[in-house]
């Protein structure tokens, strides 16, 4: 699980572990990993955090065989590492900003999907859920452009894996949340009040789904 730190990637890893799951799960720094690691062993789960850069293609391919290693082949990736920023809008978008969304949003997802897909057509099984947004298929100015252009290319990149590999045996989901109260909120230009945040949904509740998508037998795949 991408992104595990806190949010729905602490959700996700939660779910998952108590489900049966041997959970890594990855954040970008070494306290990050460290609380990952904390919050599993807190709950009874096996597994553990690792720090990691999702922009590099070269760190997802060495954390991926790090995991390998430690706890066997990965049977479910949950890319849900994603971000956004304040400068949002084209007239303040700069080239350094899309390019941190963009990277943190869509190029990470498909780092780390192409390192786990070898091992996972090896073994002719494994499950990738992609956690996108509604942004991913609706465009509106809430997001900003570039949000909302890497959301879609998440859901597209989700569709061409079970075009291609699902004669390997594997599946591929993209989750599209509407409003979800995560720290991402705070990167709102229009602060989220707290009675607002508790009307939305919770990362509890993504968690339960991607918990759910994950546990469906090999002859189901939930596009």
């Amino acid at each position: 699980v991408t992104g595990a730190s806190r949010g729905i990637g602490r959700a996700i890893a939660l779910a998952l572990g108590r489900a049966g799951a041997t959970v890594a799960g990855t954040a970008t720094t070494e306290n990050g990993a460290a609380a990952i690691s904390e919050y599993l062993a807190q709950a009874g789960i096996t597994g553990a955090g690792y720090a990691m850069n999702v922009n590099d293609s070269a760190q997802a391919e060495a954390v991926v065989g790090g995991i390998q290693k430690q706890f066997g082949d990965v049977l479910v990736l949950v890319n849900n590492a994603g971000l956004n920023i304040l400068e949002r809008q084209w007239a303040r978008l700069t080239p350094a900003g899309a390019e941190e969304v963009i990277d943190g949003n869509l190029s990470s997802a498909f780092y780390c999907s192409s390192a786990v897909l070898p091992m996972m057509r090896k073994q002719k099984d494994g499950v990738l859920i992609h956690t996108s947004s509604m942004a991913g298929r609706n465009i509106s100015l809430l997001s900003g452009p570039a949000y909302t252009a890497a959301k879609h290319g998440v859901v597209a990149m989700s569709h061409t894996i079970n075009m291609e590999e699902c004669v390997n045996g594997i599946r591929s989901s993209v989750v599209l949340p509407g409003e979800v109260a995560t720290p991402i909120l705070d990167k709102r230009p229009v602060p989220i009040t707290p009675a607002e945040r508790k009307r939305m949904a919770q990362s509890e509740d993504v968690g339960e789904l991607i918990r759910y998508v994950a546990c469906q037998p090999a002859h189901i795949c939930i596009n």
